[in-house]
């Protein structure tokens, strides 16, 4: 397609967009008396419309029923989570037995933990990307000195080329053939929260678990925004949180991905409560556990289904409007964007003030690097009704989500973008 810098054009992009009626779902900030342009998805999606309902079904039957709301609501509580479970599979590419909600993301990242780092003095080397998400960081180190390893010793990073700004696969790959027989783990994000990059999942996942080690990933910045295909590519365990792209609350709930074939064992080390044992004798009390046949013989407590509401008001989105939709919304939406950048770049007339760091295998982010700009920029943009997301030194991330980010949006921001760099 040939792209152009005119309202006009956009219009006609928004005018095509099938998805363009969902940007009414959701409710937008507004700043100076417009409703903002939203680039932050990919750190908290806007609220839909429809999750006051969800939760006000359950704080209405809360009222009225009390505790009899875990058996005699419209939508009990005590499998509440069963909701999610069915367009949730559809979004990552799971079996639904394969998928839960529970918890937060470093929290499931503990507990999933338990069960695929299971080091030994031979094989204890966890293998993931430099400078992953702190989070990520602090759980692996504080994973490793529990079972009484050094950092230093057992974290193996997978660094960038000298002058890259990205991941070669052929290097992760390398590194995972020459850790060897001393690899248990590899845990990357499978979407790295500062460039954007999409990391090939089913090639690094058929490499690890050929050097004998578990394979995970960290699918924060992916769930909801890219292609995902668990089951299929044999991975071991997956989490992610829900509140970016998919829309489901500040801090709210996450969910995990536990492959079939670790279902039903008694014997796999896994910290267990009574939320994971089997639903039909659970409230028995019977002192031994008997795990769930399924990803929920990980979950330990009850479900917190005031937060579970608005991510299954979310789902509702996703099942009506499917991930191949999404994607092909995404795909053209950030090219736009991409395409705007490099036109504002050429009418400024200051060679490369803006350069782009995510590589082409990417999902709705776009990392900027700013030459010769500072946080100023940033500033005159967030009071200018443009709400993105600053990271040091000079990088400006910016996330189109396809539910409610319109062609014309990406015009109007190159725009005010222009503006700020020749007035600061």
């Amino acid at each position: 397609m040939q792209f152009k810098n005119t309202r006009e054009f956009a219009r006609s992009l928004d005018a095509q967009d099938r998805l363009t009626s969902y940007k009414e779902e959701f409710i937008f900030p507004v700043i100076n008396g417009k409703k903002v342009i939203y680039f932050t998805g990919n750190s908290l999606g806007l609220q839909p419309k429809r999750a006051q309902k969800y939760v006000n079904e359950i704080m209405n039957d809360w009222a009225g029923l009390a505790v009899e709301g875990h058996f005699k609501a419209e939508k009990p509580w005590w499998d509440y989570h069963e909701h999610l479970v069915r367009p949730l599979a559809k979004v990552v590419g799971a079996l639904p037995e394969e998928v839960t909600v529970m918890n937060t993301l470093t929290v499931n990242l503990h507990f999933l933990m338990v069960s695929f780092y299971r080091p030994t003095k031979k094989r204890f080397k966890i293998i993931c990307e430099e400078k992953a998400f702190p989070s990520d960081q602090y759980m692996l180190a504080s994973q490793v000195r529990f079972h009484g390893f050094d950092p230093k010793d057992a974290i193996v990073e997978i660094k960038k080329r000298e002058g890259e700004n990205f991941w070669r696969t052929e290097d992760v790959l390398k590194t995972i053939e020459s850790t060897g027989d001393e690899l248990a783990l590899v845990l990357i994000g499978g979407v790295n929260y500062y460039n954007g990059q999409v990391f090939d999942m089913e090639t690094i996942t058929k490499a690890g678990k050929k050097a004998g080690a578990f394979v995970g990933w960290d699918l924060a910045h992916a769930a909801g925004n890219i292609t995902l295909q668990l089951h299929d590519w044999d991975v071991d365990f997956a989490a992610w949180c829900s509140y970016k792209y998919m829309n489901s609350g500040p801090g709210n709930v996450s969910g995990i991905f536990v492959n079939k074939k670790y279902h039903g064992k008694k014997d796999i080390p896994r910290f267990e409560g009574w939320w994971g044992t089997k639903k039909e004798t659970r409230f028995l009390m019977e002192p031994e556990f008997e795990p769930m046949p399924n990803a929920e013989a990980w979950q330990v407590s009850n479900a917190p289904v005031i937060s579970f509401a608005p991510y299954l008001a979310s789902l509702t989105l996703f099942d009506e409007v499917g991930m191949e939709a999404l994607i092909a919304k995404r795909d053209l939406l950030t090219s736009y964007l991409e395409f705007v950048l490099k036109t504002i770049d050429d009418e400024i007339g200051i060679n490369d003030v803006f350069e782009i760091i995510t590589p082409p295998e990417r999902g709705c982010q776009l990392s900027v690097f700013l030459h010769g700009q500072g946080k100023p920029l940033f500033d005159y943009l967030m009071e200018n009704g443009v709400i993105t997301d600053w990271r040091e030194p000079n990088v400006i991330r910016l996330a189109p989500a396809p539910f409610y980010t319109s062609f014309e949006e990406m015009y109007e921001f190159g725009q005010i973008l222009k503006k700020g760099i020749l007035e600061n």
